[in-house]
């Protein structure tokens, strides 16, 4: 047992080592910076200066929270659809809808300003046709479809997930019982599927709101999300103690999801038991 308890102490010691370096370190340093001037002196005046960024903060959250509706609204009949599939149509369903993930986000969202762009084809197939030029990078819409574009997956491999587990059983009861489909979807499917959905809708929200890339690129760099004024702030070493501060909001609204998300997981098995 001694000599079991000593190896599992070693074969454990990387990730300890990779935690600290590259979770814990980081975290300790933004902390400092959020909490210091660049003298190193205590201060809260990086953490109330973040006042002048509301805007950005309730633009952010505005465009994560409209992505994030609309892929749930998307990704669950989908994930639905691909549960009541044979085992084989099934998985090949699924390797199709991880096959974009398996590309860079960086050359998905090049790929869809190809399509959208002012010159794209999109635009070029509708001017042929007659139509006039269509006017999409640079708009709010095109980083909301960019966030639904690169983030859909995750949002319909955890319902899909709740959905393939969920015992037929109680179904069966439920239309014995006298419920017809709609009923059995709402009163049974859905409330059996609730950790599956606060999974995807975690895994979705928190890349949304602190995305930059997407914004940069489909927005035309007309607006900033809260990650393009992060980057912005450590891009300038007089301002990066505000950047620091920022991060430890987003820090704070990422452990606030995932508490939330380990909460719903700890009780799946409850939930559907």
């Amino acid at each position: 047992m001694k000599h079991r308890s000593l190896f599992y102490k070693f074969a454990g010691s990387p990730y300890l080592v990779w935690s600290i370096m590259f979770i814990i370190a980081p975290l300790i340093f933004v902390v400092y910076f959020a909490f210091t001037d660049r003298n190193g002196s205590f201060t809260l005046e990086n953490i109330t200066s973040l006042s002048s960024y509301s805007e950005t903060f309730v633009m952010s959250l505005g465009f994560s929270l409209i992505a994030t509706t609309i892929c749930l609204l998307i990704g669950y009949p989908l994930a639905y659809c691909m549960s009541r599939t044979s085992e084989r149509t099934r998985n090949i369903l699924v390797v199709l809808l991880m096959l974009p993930m398996w590309i860079s986000l960086l050359i998905r969202t090049y790929s869809l300003m190809a399509l959208l762009d002012n010159g794209g084809l999109v635009s070029t197939f509708l001017t042929k046709l007659g139509f006039q030029k269509l006017t999409f990078i640079g708009t709010d819409a095109a980083v909301i479809l960019g966030m639904i574009y690169d983030f859909l997956p995750y949002m319909v491999l955890p319902i899909y997930t709740s959905l393939t587990k969920l015992d037929k059983r109680y179904l069966e009861a439920a239309s014995d019982l006298g419920c017809n489909g709609v009923q059995v979807l709402g009163k049974v499917i859905l409330p059996l599927t609730v950790p599956g959905i606060i999974s995807g809708v975690t895994m979705v929200f928190v890349p949304s709101i602190s995305t930059f890339y997407i914004s940069q690129k489909l927005g035309g760099g007309s607006f900033d999300l809260i990650g393009d004024t992060i980057e912005r702030q450590f891009q300038n070493s007089v301002t990066y103690h505000t950047g620091a501060a920022i991060s430890l909001v987003m820090m704070i609204l990422i452990l606030i999801s995932l508490a939330i998300m380990n909460k719903f997981s700890d009780n799946e098995g409850d939930m559907i038991v």
